[in-house]
Parts: C-alpha cells; structure tokens; sequence
C-alpha cells in the first residue's frame, strides 16, 4: 500500500499526531484473540471480489427461456445456468452476514473503556487496519454490484421459476442449499443499491442500540477520527506523495467514505450537521479534487446511502456540493 503513514489530527481539538499504518500494523497480544477472528473473515474477501467481478449473468438463457416457453431444453438450459449462479450469491451474502460480525467485534474492541477511541486507534493499529480494511472492500463490492444489473434479474427468474412450476425433471436440490426463507432474505440484500453498506450501517446502528452501557459519543467519535485521518492523509502533499501507488489513494478514500456513512447512520444529527465532528466540506473537496473515474461511485455513494443529507439541517453548500 503506501510507506508508514504520518497522520496530523492537528484540526481536531485535543486530538494527538499518531501514525496510522495501513499497511505494516501487526497486532500485539492484546489484540490477537480479535485480529484472528476479523482476519479469518478479511481472507475470504479477495475470493468473494473475484467471483463478483468475473459475474456474467444468465441473460440470454434467460430470454430464450422466457421466448420459448414449452420449448423444455431452452428452460433446462436457462435453470442450469442460473442455479449456478445462485450458489455464487448466497456465497456473497453469507460473507456479509460473517462481515458484519467481525465488524461488531472491532468495534467493541476500539470503543470500550477505560481508553478513547483515539486512544484505541493509536494503540491498536492492527485493528484500525482491519476496520479500515473491511470499508476498504465493502466500498469495493458495492461499487461492482452496481454494474451488473444481472444479479436482480438472474434472482427474479430462479424466485419465479422456483413458485410458478417447480420445474418437475429438473434438478432441485438447489432448494436445500436456498429455500424460500434464505431466498427472501437475499432478495432484500440484493434489492440494496448498496448491499454490503447497508450491513454495516445496520451492524452499526445495532452495535450502538445493543451496547447501552456504552457511550454513543464512544463509536461516533472512533468513526469521525477515522474520517479525519483519511482526509489529512488524502489532502497533504507530504503524505501522499509517500504513496506508492494510486491505490493507496482509493483505499483512503473508500474508508474516509465508509466511515463518513457509518456515522451519518448512528449520530442522531447525522455527518452533514454544522455540529458534525466530521469536517464534510473538506472530505467532499477532498474527492472532488481527485479524477472524475476514482470518485463517482464515492461521491454516489455519499448522495444516495447517507440519512441526512437532505436534512433542513445540511448546509446548502454541502448540498451544492454533492449535486
């Protein structure tokens, strides 16, 4: 990713310069027992982009199918193509269901007392890495989502196929591995223009409602100095110029994004709000100064999965800005 990485968190009031390692970060003992479990998670996520990214759909299958509606070969060939594919999405949103574990679990860690969340970001390097790493991807999977419209029409036809007829010489096992209540729930994941946030807005939201001996004050401000962080590394000269390559760039940008939304989720005011610990003018200005290709699905993803954004409350320059 980038050389060691000087963060100045100079703008935030009473916050220290700490370096935040993005990419060198090796858990110490404290942190093993949490590192282990979010890592075993972290491995898989490679797997999961790639069998995303290499998704072809079953379109024409599909249409034959539907063309050719006593034709049995069009409709054995479209349900063997699609059947296929439907493992592959189950795939992807029992990751998500494991994501949002281990998310809930690095929360815990970098919120609970007696440190501060900033405290706990300098202390435990390693599991800032992993929370970063996690939004890192999450960004990643919903922005290759939003290009294959396949994936809502590839699921519609097996949810219809499956209700209307049953099929009757063709194989379905499938059932066992998707039945009608997972169908469901994939179905509404999959509805989501951005599944994989929406988990960890929900994870987040739920974190905070769940763990009420613990401050909210706890997890929003672990997310606006992860926001801050991003912002100072993206925006000084000094730091990215360290940068080894321009991914180091969009990793930054994808976290800065991500923990931006998880606040907007879980403060009662939202990111956008004048009393907002998170500076929204700077991070926008941020990515708008970066080129137009890098930034679209962020500046997206800002606009359309964020609950505030068209509070009476949101400054119209911060609006302005986003349109």
């Amino acid at each position: 990713m980038g050389n060691l990485l000087k963060v100045l968190t100079r703008e935030i009031e009473n916050y220290p310069h700490f370096f935040l390692d993005f990419e060198n970060a090796q858990p110490t003992d404290c942190e093993r027992e949490v590192w282990n479990q979010v890592n075993a998670v972290l491995q898989e996520s490679e797997s999961i982009l790639s069998g995303l990214q290499a998704y072809k759909g079953a379109g024409q299958e599909i249409r034959d199918a539907i063309q050719n509606p006593n034709d049995m070969l069009h409709q054995e060939r479209a349900w063997n193509s699609v059947c296929p594919l439907v493992i592959r999405l189950k795939k992807f949103y029992t990751f998500s269901l494991k994501l949002e574990a281990a998310l809930q679990s690095l929360l815990l860690s970098l919120t609970s007392p007696p440190f501060t969340p900033t405290q706990h970001l300098e202390r435990e390097q390693a599991l800032a890495k992993q929370f970063a790493e996690i939004l890192h991807f999450t960004l990643r999977f919903d922005e290759l989502k939003m290009r294959i419209p396949a994936i809502q029409n590839d699921f519609s036809y097996y949810r219809r196929t499956i209700s209307r007829n049953r099929l009757n010489n063709m194989n379905l096992d499938i059932e066992n591995e998707v039945n009608n209540e997972m169908a469901n729930r994939m179905s509404l994941f999959y509805a989501e223009a951005t599944p994989m946030l929406k988990t960890l807005s929900t994870a987040t939201t739920n974190f905070v409602t769940e763990n009420k001996t613990l401050p909210l004050e706890n997890t929003t401000d672990c997310l606006s100095t992860m926001a801050s962080v991003c912002k100072v590394m993206l925006e000084t000269p000094e730091y990215t110029s360290r940068f080894n390559s321009e991914d180091t760039l969009l990793f930054c940008m994808r976290v800065m994004v991500g923990v931006i939304i998880l606040y907007d989720h879980v403060h009662p005011n939202g990111a956008f709000n004048k009393s907002s610990k998170i500076d929204m003018k700077g991070c926008i200005k941020v990515l708008k100064d970066q080129p137009a290709d890098n930034v679209e699905g962020l500046l997206n993803a800002l606009k359309f999965t964020t609950k505030h954004l068209n509070d009476e409350s949101t400054p119209k320059n911060i609006r302005t800005m986003l349109q």
